[in-house]
């Protein structure tokens, strides 16, 4: 199995399955001399981490990271930096079930007909554990980059979508409710939500919104090294992703050029910024924003048609620990991934420099 890795200069190479003994993963091109703030990485993990509320699922994961390599004193080496983190409350027997059937739009057929041979442990490399390591290496990513600020928040939950214009709208209220959403009154209907979704036996999805300030000007290239591609590539690649939109998005496919144009100020700003912070592919130094769709989790609590490895059709149910809603754990590995690929943009700009 190839295309472990993600990244050009600051490269991650990550393995583990969901019910190996752990997950863990190789950052590599990380400059020296960084002092890492190990307290800053176990906020990311903490918001990502499986059991942390009443909305999520309810795997119990301490989620500790052991770092192997690269790191001396507190500070990068320059080495390529090793981790690991252990798993301990797996439960795969809650998966027998499912050894020799395939689970409506999970990966288990595909992955089953490109390998001949799959992990039904929770979905092995396929399963959205392996984010854990993308956290990780997204919260060293986002010390490359001090000056640049990362803010992803739940903005919609199925149908439900929040008005970014509505009164008691408020980035400072991502951290303190469960949804992750900038508006408490309309995190705790969210809340509700999700918990009847739950109760139904079934599942929802949502958007991420995610807004990157400070960032430097001409970051990404004018070809196949677009940023907003880099970006695209990487929100895609997180579990249960089915969307993605930068700046004005497929809003912007209902403007007139005329009223969709960002003038410029004379200091090279612009008065708007349906551009979403990027132009021609890269960075005008404008903030980056865009919308990332996550579709409602696969495994549900009712009965459903499956398919059986002897091409037969068959009932199948559930079981388990599983995510009634995503979104709220998914805005940490939407943070991380965000940092992994405009860190490797800037370590690309100062290498073509040199």
């Amino acid at each position: 199995m190839a295309a472990n890795s993600l990244g050009k200069i600051l490269q991650l190479t990550t393995f583990g399955e969901s019910h190996g003994a752990a997950m863990g993963g190789i950052l590599d091109g990380c400059p020296s001399g960084i002092i890492i703030d190990f307290e800053a990485i176990d906020r990311d993990l903490a918001r990502r981490k499986p059991g942390q509320s009443a909305i999520v699922t309810q795997r119990k994961e301490a989620d500790a990271v052991s770092f192997l390599s690269g790191i001396f004193e507190g500070k990068t080496t320059g080495a390529p930096i090793g981790f690991v983190i252990q798993n301990g409350n797996q439960k795969s027997k809650d998966y027998d079930h499912l050894k020799d059937i395939y689970r409506p739009s999970h990966a288990d057929y595909t992955y089953d007909q490109k390998y001949g041979h799959r992990d039904h442990r929770g979905g092995g490399r396929s399963s959205a554990r392996e984010t854990v390591s993308w956290v990780i290496a997204g919260a060293i990513a986002k010390q490359i980059l001090p000056e640049v600020t990362f803010k992803a928040f739940v903005s919609a939950v199925g149908p439900h979508q929040l008005d970014q214009d509505s009164e008691g709208f408020d980035l400072e209220a991502i951290e303190h409710n469960n949804v992750r959403a900038p508006h408490h009154s309309w995190a705790k209907e969210m809340e509700t939500y999700i918990k009847s979704v739950r109760k139904q036996g079934d599942s929802v999805g949502g958007v991420i919104s995610c807004l990157i300030d400070h960032v430097p000007k001409g970051l990404g290239g004018p070809v196949f090294e677009k940023l907003h591609a880099q970006l695209g590539q990487a929100m895609l690649s997180i579990n249960a992703v089915k969307g993605f939109d930068y700046g004005s998005g497929f809003e912007g496919a209902k403007m007139l050029g005329s009223d969709h144009n960002d003038l410029f100020d004379e200091d090279g700003g612009t008065k708007t910024n349906y551009s979403g912070g990027i132009q021609g592919g890269i960075s005008n130094g404008a903030p980056i924003y865009f919308r990332v769709a996550f579709k409602p989790v696969a495994t549900l609590m009712k009965v459903q048609t499956a398919l059986t490895k002897e091409g037969k059709l068959a009932k199948l149910e559930g079981k388990g620990r599983h995510d009634p809603c995503v979104v709220p754990r998914a805005v940490a590995i939407v943070e991380a991934m965000s940092a992994l690929v405009l860190a490797d943009a800037y370590l690309m700009n100062r290498t073509t420099k040199i």
